[in-house]
């Protein structure tokens, strides 16, 4: 793996097209779960589907976390002891220009990923008559402040570093002036393209054997069905154990 420097007016490669796919794609998955949230949303057959698909790319960006290029490994951009030093360079008003994350951005993509998770987890369980709703959307309105505060610190740093971060999560290329970049083998590349493919698969599978419906319109109304099943169920169940007592 060689290291090049590029001169002005370049651009260097920077984010692949499977993780702008991924960012895209969770973007609209988030975006679609949230314009759905209320029943009597036009969008809320689509609320349980939306969340599925956001549980098989944080699965996917897991696994590319480790398999991905330089720039999506997250032994590249989680690094607790830079932080303290960017912080310093932020509030001085002359943050370092990097090729990939930022110290404060990894951590933010650690925490976007905990979030949605979390968010994903507990929809998930209540299909099947448990969890908690109120638990459920405190979480997701809990990501939705993270994702604000993402959103202002891209603002923030493409202002402070002249890097238009948004446009290079959609080109996948940054200015390419003092800029250092790794390049990657062509065969390893193909490999982990390869690897990528076969995690969405097997997440797609996995999913739909718990869920047969996971992906089409209506689940949400299953889950309800579910979860007042379960109520009716226990309510049952407490009143044949007062008639016992009786």
């Amino acid at each position: 793996m060689t290291k090049t420097f590029h001169p002005p007016h370049s651009t260097v490669p920077v984010w692949d097209l499977p993780i702008r796919l991924f960012h895209w794609s969770l973007v609209a998955a988030i975006a679609i779960a949230f314009a759905s949230s209320e029943e009597a949303s036009p969008l809320a057959p689509w609320h349980m589907a939306a969340g599925y698909v956001a549980a098989v790319l944080i699965v996917f960006r897991l696994c590319w976390g480790f398999i991905g290029n330089a720039q999506a490994r997250f032994a590249n951009f989680v690094k607790p002891a830079a932080v303290l030093p960017h912080v310093r360079e932020l509030l001085a008003g002359r943050p370092r220009r990097t090729l990939g994350h930022n110290p404060l951005g990894g951590l933010a993509v650690l925490a976007l990923l905990v979030g949605t998770a979390t968010v994903v987890g507990t929809g998930i369980q209540m299909t099947t008559g448990g969890g908690n709703e109120d638990l459920h959307e405190i979480l997701a309105f809990s990501l939705l402040g993270l994702i604000v505060v993402h959103v202002i610190g891209v603002v923030v740093m493409s202002v402070l570093t002249r890097d238009n971060l948004a446009r290079a999560m959609v080109t996948g290329r940054k200015p390419g002036p003092g800029m250092r970049f790794a390049h990657e083998p062509c065969v390893r590349r193909v490999m982990a393209n390869l690897a990528a493919l076969m995690i969405v698969g097997l997440s797609v599978f996995g999913i739909t054997r718990y869920d047969r419906d996971a992906f089409m319109p209506g689940s949400r109304e299953e889950a309800e069905h579910a979860k007042h099943h379960a109520s009716a169920s226990a309510l049952r169940i407490v009143g044949q154990d007062d008639h016992d007592e009786d």
